[in-house]
């Protein structure tokens, strides 16, 4: 097994994604396999339950499969996160399941992905979970989609079958109402059961010059801020030992989540404003004198504020972001009870917590056509996406997700169940 790489590049974090049977599981158990990223044990323990059920061949796709409830149903149920290295990259796969009724499964996955894996089989072309899959990846601004168009095996690796598959599906990213920031789209013919183009090149396919499968997300960027968009710090917690050695130290815990910040920097403190620089950054419990977006770090002011939980330390950026009590947001509808105009809710954005409520849905997406439709009154239920308003008890500094994922992202929770009920993306 492949368990190191010295690019130092960050993990490339996958959401995969295909309509039921159109071979999924089997394409990651292939790149898992082709790519020598499993233990021995595996692939044996694999092998011996493919022979058991009388199978011609060893099922791959039962390496990524690893609930009981999906072996049982032969299909995936929840999201699957596994970790494999190659030479070049480390990689982080997001396995997102097929079926409608898990739509909020694929949002979940899609919502920490640099690059979407959406799976197609070239028989069946754009399904309407296909369709379901490209727009979520575009409605929460995944930067490159990776279409594989699979089972060219079963059409004769026929150019002309993958060229209609791949017209029909870039029509209908092209028809997409989302104002989100263009994803890359790439196209690359595969067969997962025999292995055509996803380690290795192959050799049925001369008209294809593309990478195969691994190559190409091994050259793809790591997903990131816009630079613009300047230090983003979220208070988690406030340090006071109050011990001999440091009486007075005061400093703020959280994960520096945009952007580098140097001691001696200029930050503001929101929703409040107040202003101050960095006196000291701690890294590991040691100083340091810099942080960069993605450390967890200790960071104390050169004045003595106000400071808590859910505030927010931002930079000079040239995108501040906005201080205000009214969202406009696209959300993903993730429980079974209605969302309601009127109705009460916990909104979490970073470590933030503010009561909120829906004044009004706008529009909700029609994922057949790609674009917007009407509301008819009624509420929200399981997995619809919709573009919403919301109002907030107290002001909130919260960033359009388009400028800053990261603090332009929220949660909605009941007050009651504590349950997590909608996903939001501030427009």
């Amino acid at each position: 097994m492949v368990n190191s790489n010295d690019s130092g590049l960050p993990p490339l974090v996958c959401a995969t994604a295909g309509s039921v049977d159109d071979g999924k599981s089997t394409l990651l158990g292939r790149l898992l396999f082709d790519a020598k990223a499993l233990m021995s044990d595996q692939i044996e323990h694999v092998a011996e339950v493919s022979k058991r059920r009388g199978l011609q061949r060893t099922d791959l796709a039962l390496l990524t499969d690893g609930l009981r409830a999906e072996r049982e149903q032969g299909i995936t149920i929840d999201v699957a996160w596994r970790y494999f290295a190659t030479p070049r990259r480390r990689f982080v796969l997001a396995d997102s399941p097929g079926h409608v009724q898990y739509t909020r499964n694929m949002v979940t996955a899609a919502s920490h992905a640099d690059v979407a894996i959406i799976l197609v089989d070239v028989r069946r072309g754009v399904t309407e979970q296909t369709r379901r899959h490209l727009f979520v990846a575009r409605l929460l601004g995944v930067p490159s989609i990776t279409v594989a168009i699979n089972k060219m095996d079963q059409v004769s690796f026929s150019f002309e079958a993958f060229s209609r598959v791949r017209e029909d599906v870039a029509r209908y990213v092209d028809a997409i109402d989302v104002p989100r920031l263009p994803s890359r789209l790439t196209f690359i013919p595969v067969s997962a059961l025999h292995g055509d183009n996803v380690v290795d090149p192959s050799m049925a396919m001369p008209w294809y010059d593309g990478p195969a499968l691994l190559a190409h997300l091994e050259g793809q960027a790591k997903a990131g801020d816009a630079g613009q968009a300047g230090v983003r710090f979220a208070v988690q917690a406030t340090l006071r030992p109050q011990s001999d050695s440091h009486p007075d130290f005061r400093g703020y815990a959280g994960r520096l989540s945009s952007g580098t910040l140097s001691v001696g920097d200029a930050v503001r403190v929101l929703p409040a404003g107040h202003a101050s620089r960095v006196e000291s950054i701690y890294w590991g419990g040691e100083p340091v004198a810099e942080a960069c977006a993605g450390q967890s770090i200790v960071v104390c002011l050169a004045d003595q504020l106000d400071v808590g939980r859910g505030d927010l330390f931002v930079g000079s950026g040239a995108v501040p972001p906005r201080v205000t009590t009214e969202l406009v947001a696209d959300v993903a509808w993730m429980n079974a009870t209605e969302a309601r105009v009127g109705t009460p809710y916990v909104l979490k954005a970073g470590t933030r917590e503010v009561r909120a409520f829906i004044e009004q849905v706008e529009t909700r997406y029609d994922v057949s056509s790609g674009r917007g439709i009407a509301h008819d009154g009624l509420g929200l239920g399981l997995n619809d996406l919709a573009r919403i308003r919301l109002r907030t008890s107290t002001p909130i500094a919260i960033d359009s997700y388009r400028d800053v994922r990261g603090t332009g992202s929220f949660l909605l929770v009941s007050p009651v169940t504590s349950e997590t009920v909608g996903a939001g993306m501030v427009t």
